[in-house]
């Protein structure tokens, strides 16, 4: 389904879409263009989420170490 919308374009975005939309017409170049963007946006999202998730790994080495060193310990007393 196509809404008909209204947007300010700047010039240099409107000269660039009209020098690549080809055969087809400017709002299919501008959807295309914001589709993209779209998914570029998600990309960065799931890498911002991404290291965040994975960004507390050093506490977790620590703590990992620290377990080891006292399990190694423990085998020794054995």
């Amino acid at each position: 389904m196509r809404l008909a919308k209204s947007f300010s374009i700047e010039t240099d975005i409107n000269e660039y879409v009209d020098e690549t939309k080809g055969g087809r017409s400017a709002s299919e170049r501008v959807n295309e263009l914001l589709r993209r963007a779209m998914v570029q946006e998600q990309y960065h999202r799931l890498e911002a989420e991404a290291a965040e998730f994975f960004g507390d790994t050093k506490v977790d080495r620590a703590e990992a170490k620290a377990f080891q060193k006292a399990s190694l310990r423990a085998f020794g007393r054995d």
